[in-house]
């Protein structure tokens, strides 16, 4: 860390002490920061967990605590483990909620670093809706003579459809929301894994419904919506959801989603700026493997999704190829927030008691914000004493590229004279503790970064 004092010119009293300014240039960090809501996930299981093989994956989520590998596979470290389920294992009785399912997943969650992104789903081709509600007289859309008859596909319009899922919703709203290892929540509405497409699709207005139900019963976890439906999208985004979509990477000859699908969902519906004040998730369309194999190219796929913003993404706990490793560390440096601290200047010695004028420089490399209120502290410690000083900076507010903070730091009173280490970090408000890697070399075991020392004089100090 490089450091210098200006020494201003001031007139120099008798029984005084000239406060100098400090001004610091911190060393940055260029390694991959692991933090809080970004980052590659897990999915359907948690760190260290054994990967998938191939280019095959499960939507079957865990329904337990899971046996790790003896060795811990070669896979990021992740912050957020994603997890889904299906309706008919959740509730396969009609008010009979497994619980302990999302409980454990939560527990697991928390016991691995990590916090859980989750969402419910009524339904796949593997997984048909549960057997109680296909014989609780609500309506098929088709029928065994159909050419998807041997799947019974549910009237998305029948009041008992709404009813049900409402209440399933509710429900887990009334346990979970706000719950600390709780990341976020996908707005599961109707049609194959909730995605909100069907060949059976009603008129907006009972989506609508079923949106409006995740709103009232998440009203402090954030909650993300699915891309698929142009009119859903803009209507959930609208409401300050964010958005996910989940073929990432498709680069088919024809038509694909990244050509032909998502630059112009993105537009058409004017969701472009939704990232600042709600996240991006996105999954990948298969795995990296299956990219590979394709030949699909890898920098133009991990570049569109930087340029829309992503703050986490879902690679189906498959293996990343060898030949792109640097590719996805580079792509970690980047998506979600990384904020680095370019200069910092305060004066010294201060008197206990009195007020520091402190100003910094901060720049967020990476994509997007970070969306929960952090509480951006400082600590003056010896070996004497500590004190900690929290600031009302708003960081969820810096966006990428640069952001100054300038406030005088109360100095406590009760602290003795002496030379302290200041320290910075950013705090988790539920906790009080260090919760956000910063991008500035020399961090402690703590969590705290060392930026300089500040002397305490008692007694008059100049100005």
């Amino acid at each position: 860390m490089n450091c210098r004092k200006l020494i201003p010119l001031l007139l120099v009293f008798p029984m005084s002490t000239i406060a100098e300014e400090v001004v610091v240039y911190p060393t940055e960090t260029h390694e991959i920061l692991v933090n809080p809501g970004m980052g590659i996930q897990t999915f359907q299981r948690y760190n260290g967990d054994s990967l998938n093989s191939g280019v095959a994956w499960s939507e079957e989520g865990p329904l337990g605590a899971l046996i790790p590998p003896p060795a811990a596979p070669a896979f990021p470290k992740s912050s957020v483990a994603y997890c889904r389920w299906h309706w008919s294992i959740i509730e396969p009785e009609h008010g009979k909620i497994r619980w302990e399912i999302l409980d454990t997943a939560l527990e697991q969650a928390r016991k691995h670093g990590q916090t859980l992104m989750i969402r419910l789903m009524p339904y796949d081709p593997k997984h048909p809706m549960p057997e109680w509600y296909q014989k609780s007289g609500a309506r098929r859309a088709n029928s065994d003579a159909s050419k998807d008859g041997a799947m019974w596909q549910p009237d998305f319009s029948d009041p008992l459809y709404f009813r049900y899922w409402s209440e399933l919703i509710t429900a887990l709203g009334r346990r979970y929301d706000g719950h600390p290892d709780l990341d976020s929540v996908d707005i599961s509405t109707v049609g194959f894994w909730g995605e909100g497409w069907s060949d059976y699709m009603p008129a907006f207005a009972f989506q609508k419904a079923l949106i409006d139900v995740y709103f009232k019963a998440f009203q402090r976890t954030p909650l993300i919506m699915n891309f698929d439906e142009p009119e859903a999208l803009a209507y959930g985004t609208s409401r300050g959801a964010g958005w996910r979509f989940d073929c990432l990477g498709d680069l088919r000859d024809k038509w694909s989603h990244m050509r032909d699908f998502y630059p112009e969902q993105i537009a058409r519906t004017g969701i472009g700026e939704v990232w600042r004040k709600s996240p991006v998730s996105m999954e990948t369309c298969g795995v990296p493997e299956s990219w590979k194999r394709k030949d699909w190219d890898v920098n133009y796929i991990l570049s569109e999704a930087l340029r829309w913003h992503v703050s986490t993404l879902n690679v189906k706990s498959s293996p990343i190829p060898q030949a792109w490793q640097r590719d996805f560390d580079e792509f970690q440096k980047k998506m979600g927030y990384r904020f680095a601290l370019r200069r910092a200047e305060w004066e010294s010695p201060i008197a206990p008691g009195r007020m520091m004028p402190f100003a910094s420089w901060w720049v967020n490399e990476g994509v997007a914000p970070v969306y929960r209120p952090y509480t951006l502290a400082f600590e003056l410690r010896s070996d004497r004493a500590s004190a900690v000083i929290r600031t009302g900076a708003d960081v969820r507010g810096w966006l990428p590229g640069d952001a100054v903070f300038e406030e005088s730091l109360a100095i406590p009173a009760s602290l003795p004279p002496g030379v302290y280490s200041l320290r910075v970090a950013m705090l988790d408000p539920r906790t009080q503790l260090p919760a956000i890697h910063l991008a500035i070399s020399g961090e402690a075991g703590d969590g705290w970064v060392p930026l300089g020392n500040v002397t305490l004089e008692t007694g008059k100090v100049s100005h």
